[in-house]
C-alpha cells in the first residue's frame, strides 16, 4: 500500500523535446487522485526550479485501472523541451487524495536534436 505520496519516477536529460506520455495505474482506492509534474531542479543556467506537481498532467481520479495519455495542452508542457543542469529534471507523480493501493506506472517519450 502506498500513502499519499510524491514519487520520483525517473530523470529527463536537458534538451529533451517531450513526445508524449503515459500514466497507467490499477484501481488506487476511493476518493485518489494521482498528478505528474516535476521535483525541484536546477536549470542550464544554475538557477533553482520550484516543484510542480502537475506541471504535465493535473490531478485527475485514480479510482479505476486506467492508463492515460499526458501532457495534453502547451499550458501543460506538450511539446515543450527540458531545461536542466547535468542531473536532469526529475519526474514526478503525485498520489493525493487518500491513501492508495497497488501499482503506479508513469512513461515518458522523448527526442533529443
Amino acid at each position: 500500500s502506498a500513502e499519499q505520496a510524491t514519487i520520483e519516477m525517473f530523470n529527463l536529460p536537458n534538451g529533451a523535446r517531450i513526445v508524449a506520455g503515459y500514466l497507467g495505474h490499477d484501481a488506487l482506492g476511493s476518493s485518489t487522485t494521482l498528478s505528474v509534474g516535476y521535483a525541484a531542479h536546477t536549470n542550464s543556467a544554475g538557477s533553482t526550479v520550484s516543484a510542480s506537481a502537475a506541471a504535465y498532467k493535473a490531478a485527475a481520479a485514480s479510482t479505476a485501472d486506467q492508463a492515460d495519455a499526458f501532457p495534453a495542452t502547451m499550458a501543460k508542457l506538450a511539446m515543450s523541451e527540458v531545461d536542466a543542469n547535468q542531473d536532469g529534471l526529475p519526474v514526478t507523480v503525485t498520489l493525493g487524495g487518500a491513501n492508495g493501493t497497488g501499482t503506479i506506472s508513469c512513461e515518458m517519450f522523448y527526442v533529443v536534436d
